[in-house]
């Protein structure tokens, strides 16, 4: 690894991964894209892809696996091309729906992939191939029935049981149905140039509409051009962005507030009883959404990813917060700085 190409390792059925390699494509960031593990790289602290190595202050190679700070690190590192505003408010905005791509759209991806036969038999079937193309039939079939039998047991993770399957796949249709009206009038969510929100959003929709076939076949029948989308955000490395193609707080589209209006009424009601559960030291996640019973085993990592919402929330100034209330009034987004 001694030329000037970032090291990245992942997979192609990671959402998280596409996320981060379309952001490097987009920013035209050198990278060397790694597809199997190399022992010559150090280990990450906790054992998620991608993997970015960056180096530190000695020139030696550091793992780190966060998506988030991570394109937060290379907007520091490489500058030009940024997919972060550079309006606080809006770039809050931004935030939002970034972790909403992350943290909630996730689990309808990992709902579809383990939840129905047709698509437990393609997860199964494909992904271990991403390790080894060359591996034997008997080897893949061993494999396969050990991967899907590992990740049907920790559907509980994200919240996909019984329960909540409803909720999930209700949320997954409204978002195509926003996400498409949105897209009649512009074409990333943040404006005329791709933000981090909408690569995070994107990251979770390459598997949902273009792989598992449960998912894929909703999106292909009644949202082509979100299906459209998906393959357009892969690469654009070839547009050139205005500098002010991010929206603004002053006529702020209202197609983007309906997103907002989804996300309240699903993302925000789950991450802030996941973070009371946790806080109370609860064994169990209750509350409702969309007037519909929710339950779920406490998720850490999410409330802190509220905590860091909140923080980024409370580093505004008042005419920002005051933008930022303005944009997320009567959305329920609103809920989450109220304590």
């Amino acid at each position: 690894m001694t030329d000037s190409c970032l090291p990245v390792q992942g997979s192609p059925g990671s959402p998280y991964t596409r996320k981060m390699l379309a952001v490097l494509r987009y920013r035209r960031i050198p990278y060397r894209f790694l597809q199997s593990e190399n022992d010559d790289l150090p280990k990450p602290k906790v054992g998620l892809i991608p993997i970015f190595y960056f180096a530190d202050d000695h020139g030696e190679l550091q793992a780190e696996v966060d998506s988030t700070p991570i394109i937060r690190r290379l907007e520091e590192e490489y500058p030009g091309r940024s997919v972060i505003p550079a309006d606080p408010a809006i770039a809050f905005i931004n935030n939002l729906l970034e972790d909403y791509g992350d943290e909630w759209l996730t689990k309808a991806m990992f709902h579809y992939r383990w939840h129905y036969q047709d698509d437990i038999e393609m997860a199964g079937s494909v992904l271990p191939h991403y390790q080894d193309v060359t591996q034997s039939d008997g080897t893949i079939a061993a494999m396969k029935k050990m991967f899907s039998e590992r990740q049907i047991s920790r559907l509980y993770v994200v919240g996909s049981n019984d329960t909540t399957a409803s909720v999930i796949e209700d949320s997954y249709k409204r978002f195509l149905h926003c996400l498409n009206n949105h897209l009649k009038e512009l074409p990333f969510l943040m404006g005329t140039r791709p933000a981090s929100a909408d690569f995070a959003c994107f990251g979770q929709l390459t598997q949902l509409t273009q792989f598992d076939p449960t998912p894929a076949k909703i999106a292909a029948a009644s949202y082509p051009r979100v299906h459209a989308w998906v393959s357009k955000m892969e690469d654009h490395s070839g547009l050139d962005p205005a500098e002010d193609g991010f929206v603004s707080t002053t006529g702020f589209p209202s197609t983007l507030r309906t997103i907002l209006k989804e996300v309240g009424r699903t993302y925000v009601p789950v991450m802030l009883a996941n973070a009371a559960a946790i806080d109370q030291g609860l064994d169990e996640v209750t509350t409702e959404v969309d007037g519909k019973p929710w339950a779920q085993e406490p998720f850490p990592y999410q409330a802190k990813c509220l905590q860091w919402i909140r923080i980024e929330y409370a580093r505004l100034d008042d005419d920002d917060k005051n933008r930022v209330d303005e944009i997320l009034k009567d959305t329920n987004c609103e809920q989450l700085f109220i304590k």
